[in-house]
């Protein structure tokens, strides 16, 4: 299934696993094949319950990047980083309490990551009808469309028509 707007960090490609393809809503994990190949996709581990696990960390990240903060808390729960050092070298391990919630944990664990860098930056795309979400790596800030292809074009040629077409049907 070729999905939208691949390439965002981790937390925000788990959101993006939902879109909206004209009137109905697409969900890559509705098929076990779609799960499989974004957890592949991202070198990630799964198991049978990965699905679950992943749906719910999606649920969770979408929530808080839109305010509600606590359904993210349960899936950080899940799981924790263990600091060490390794020949002088720091290092990081993941402990995670249910092998299928790593993914899950990871994704959530990456949207705090995200909030701790730039939280201005986190954006739901300005098109009112798309679910897409993107983290603006643009130099002045100022991105607002998912795709300046898709939306982009989109809300330009309805505003477009807005100003100058509609106008003289109206007469």
């Amino acid at each position: 299934m070729d999905r939208p707007l691949r390439g965002e960090p981790l937390a925000l490609d788990l959101v993006n696993t939902a879109w909206v393809e004209g009137d109905h809503r697409v969900d890559l994990f509705d098929d076990p094949a779609g799960v499989s190949a974004w957890l592949a996709e991202h070198r990630l581990p799964g198991g049978r319950g990965a699905r679950a696990a992943l749906v719910r960390a999606r649920d969770a990240i979408r929530a808080a990047v839109t305010g509600d903060t606590d359904p993210l808390g349960v899936v950080l729960a899940h799981g924790s980083r263990r600091p060490g050092l390794r020949q002088g070298v720091p290092s990081e391990e993941v402990i995670v309490d249910d092998p299928d919630w790593h993914a899950a944990w990871v994704a959530a664990a990456d949207l705090v990551r995200l909030y701790g860098e730039r939280p201005e930056r986190i954006r739901p795309c300005a098109n009112p009808e798309c679910v897409l979400w993107f983290y603006d790596t643009s130099k002045s800030g100022q991105r607002r469309w998912c795709s300046m292809q898709g939306c982009g074009n989109r809300m330009k040629a309805a505003r477009f028509y807005d100003k100058h077409v509609r106008p003289k049907a109206a007469r």
